[in-house]
């Protein structure tokens, strides 16, 4: 089987989960015999980032992406086999809804533009409420990486019929030892740490997270991972803190994925008090550390950290945040309880599993398509 893979959003300023899912996806579906992807872009006339680069082959339409956005969204066209040739299913691995041509398979990871409104530009929620019609009219199988995301898909309109939830993975070794300490040097970490890692945006309420930190006793510091977004200030939340807090808040940004691991193994805690995931790789790919992790409760972080994994709170409520973090700090066993059960859950989340569920449904699909 022949399938138009959309992979556009390798090239975005900041590509973020979405991208990684994608790139990691497609490893993983490359191994699997009598199945054959081609990526989809937009015209571009350099690559992307190293980091960002696709392990299949990429083939460009002859617009650039806002263009094409446009086209596809208000002209429907062109269909993806002008760049690809023959295809029998396409699958959008982004909100972003390619023509019809054949049948179309849609990954969902979140609608956080229905429920947080305010956190988007207006041409934003243009773009997302205009994709959002026409995957109603127009996808055939919606994957939803999450059972939050196809709970709200459902009650954004698509049929039970037509949602699958297919979970993510995570592809981690643990960090060795050595590995550990080249990380620790590299970025002058303390000895205890509350760790943060994800793209600075509003919904991941770095704010709540650090008037948590603000309430805590004891001399743990919090580090913070990972690059600038969008409509967040992060040194406007900062400013709140006192001077000695202040000086225990380490704003490290983007760092190589193959310090991650590292880091996350380095980790005292892992603290992701999201408001809404459409999976939480931070999350799982702590846990795959053996890290102990506090989590958010009402979104798909419950999934991952659930039945004794993690501790979950209300990421609404400082308090709470601040209150679970204390606990993992002080009582060793708890953390280490925490770190086994976690890293058990983890090896529950892998790409082959992903890939195995996708490859199904491509199947579906085009048994379907008419």
């Amino acid at each position: 089987m022949r399938v138009a893979y959309t992979l556009e959003q390798c090239w975005h300023r900041v590509p973020g989960g979405t991208a990684v899912a994608a790139l990691e996806l497609a490893r993983a579906l490359e191994s699997r015999s009598g199945l054959e992807l081609v990526g989809v872009a937009a015209r571009h006339r350099n690559p992307p980032p190293e980091r960002w680069r696709s392990p299949i082959e990429v083939r460009q339409l002859a617009l650039p992406r806002i263009a094409l956005y446009e086209s596809w969204h208000y002209l429907r066209a062109p269909r993806v086999e002008a760049a690809t040739g023959p295809i029998e299913v396409i699958h959008a691995t982004g909100i972003v809804m390619p023509p019809r041509s054949r049948p179309v398979v849609l990954t969902v990871h979140d609608l956080a533009y229905l429920d947080y409104p305010e956190l988007f530009t207006r041409q934003g929620l243009r773009f997302f409420r205009r994709a959002l019609k026409l995957a109603l009219e127009d996808a055939s199988l919606v994957l939803c990486s999450s059972l939050a995301t196809l709970e709200r898909c459902r009650r954004a309109g698509f049929q039970d019929d037509r949602l699958r939830h297919v979970p993510l993975g995570v592809r981690a070794a643990r960090a060795r030892p050595e590995e550990i300490e080249r990380v620790r040097r590299a970025y002058a970490l303390p000895e205890r740490f509350i760790l943060w890692t994800g793209t600075v945006e509003p919904r991941k309420n770095l704010a709540g997270l650090v008037r948590a930190f603000s309430m805590l006793d004891g001399d743990a510091s919090l580090v913070l991972v990972g690059p600038p977004g969008w409509n967040e200030d992060i040194e406007r939340h900062l400013a709140e803190l006192g001077t000695e807090k202040r000086d225990r808040v380490r704003l490290v940004g983007w760092v190589p994925s193959e310090d991650l691991e590292a880091l996350y193994a380095a980790a005292t805690v892992m603290c992701f008090p999201s408001l809404l995931e459409g999976f939480g790789f931070p999350v799982v790919e702590a846990m795959a550390q053996g890290t102990p992790v506090v989590t958010s409760l009402g979104t798909s972080t419950e999934e991952l950290a659930g039945g004794g994994a993690g501790l979950l709170v209300d990421p609404r409520e400082p308090e709470e945040i601040a209150a679970a973090i204390s606990r993992v700090l002080g009582d060793s066993a708890l953390a280490a309880q925490l770190g086994e059960a976690g890293l058990r859950r983890a090896l529950d989340y892998t790409w082959e599993r992903t890939a195995e569920l996708v490859a199904g449904a491509y199947e579906e699909a085009s048994r379907s398509f008419g």
